[in-house]
């Protein structure tokens, strides 16, 4: 067998009808080329931009360039210095969490204390690790294959395969190529800079994981720092507050604002460094905790759809063949199979994909 044919093109020239002259011109319609994956000679159009191999299944895209990456040092560099600020950022949390709460809470009660630190430590433990994890450890290489000669790659071995230019061999269809990393990642979710590193099918669980171990901490940080700031802050003078259980008129309801705000003014300007780093752990961890909590439920609802966020995007209506359950989501944490069976039903949708 030295040659297969694209999607049954049996002629080798056609007419085009021209509309503005009204006249027939017969035109070559196949030419030959050979496909990349299984190395046979293959009859396409020349008019067509992608043909697919009858023999190995290889998609072929006519007329693709390499393009050449010269920012790659400079998204790596950058990559580097987003992991460098987020660890800090990290252990300025956690050293200084400990160390403006510690005092306070420790005078409150030597057992509050204890579990203060206990569940401090864990949490820290959790979100350091779990970083490390999703960020160093690679995202995944797509599986090796053999390609490129007829004797070696079987009828339909390489179906629906791409060939990938920057890395000059064969692309599955659930892998798409970063460009950030430069290299094919299997299953590739997105590339997310401040991990420095892509979020694939080696290390979107950890991805996952870092994500609810972060909001976790977020939330215990912003209760904490409320509660130790509640402590130690000042008491208001509520003595205009008093008047409104009465009679109040607009003026007298601004006047209480308005010493109110002041008060807080004050009593800011002559913080210690210990309340200072306090208004800022409780800022920064709303704000934290808010945004993680976003792109968490986001990432959890492509789980539930069986879906990544790359291939959300590509889809479309009439290609969506993955079922929402909640399968999927035991599936991807790796749980025992005896856990899906106490899974409550309405849980699954009632609409399910199929081709």
């Amino acid at each position: 067998m030295d040659s297969a044919n694209s999607t049954g093109l049996s002629s080798n020239s056609y007419d085009i009808v021209s509309k503005e002259e009204g006249c027939s011109i017969s035109v070559e319609a196949d030419h030959e080329t050979t496909c990349w994956g299984c190395g046979l000679r293959v009859l396409v159009s020349p008019y067509a931009s992608v043909f697919k191999c009858g023999w190995c299944g290889a998609i072929t895209k006519q007329n693709t360039l390499k393009c050449e990456n010269q920012c790659f040092k400079w998204r790596r560099l950058r990559d580097r210095c987003f992991v460098s600020v987020v660890l800090l950022f990290m252990l300025f949390f956690i050293c200084g969490g400990i160390w403006a709460t510690y005092p306070v809470v420790f005078s409150i009660s030597f057992i509050l204390g204890v579990l203060h630190i206990i569940v401090a430590v864990i949490l820290s433990i959790s979100t350091l690790s779990t970083f490390c994890y999703a960020a160093f450890r690679p995202a995944g290489a797509p599986p090796t294959i053999l390609w490129g000669s007829y004797p070696t790659v079987g009828k339909g071995g390489l179906e629906n395969y791409t060939f990938c230019h920057y890395c000059s061999k064969p692309k599955s269809p659930r892998t798409h190529h970063c460009r950030s990393c430069g290299m094919c990642i299997l299953d590739m979710d997105h590339h997310c800079p401040f991990i420095g590193n892509c979020v694939g099918a080696a290390n979107h669980r950890g991805f996952i994981l870092f994500l609810m171990s972060a909001v976790i901490s977020m939330i215990y940080v912003t209760i904490m720092s409320s509660y130790v700031a509640l402590h130690i802050s000042r008491p208001l003078n509520h003595r205009q507050v008093s008047l409104l259980n009465g009679f109040a008129n607009s003026e007298l309801i601004f006047k209480t604002l308005k010493e109110t705000i002041l008060a807080f003014l004050r009593s800011a300007v002559f913080l210690s460094a210990r309340g200072l780093v306090l208004v800022y752990l409780f800022i920064a961890s709303v704000s934290v905790e808010i945004g993680l909590s976003v792109l968490l439920w986001q990432q959890l609802g492509y789980i539930y759809e069986g879906k990544t966020y790359l291939s959300h995007l590509s889809a479309t209506d009439s290609e969506e063949s993955a079922e929402k359950d909640c399968q999927n989501l035991v599936r991807f944490f790796g749980c025992p199979y005896v856990a899906a069976i106490y899974l409550p039903s309405f849980w699954k949708s009632r609409k399910s994909h199929k081709k």
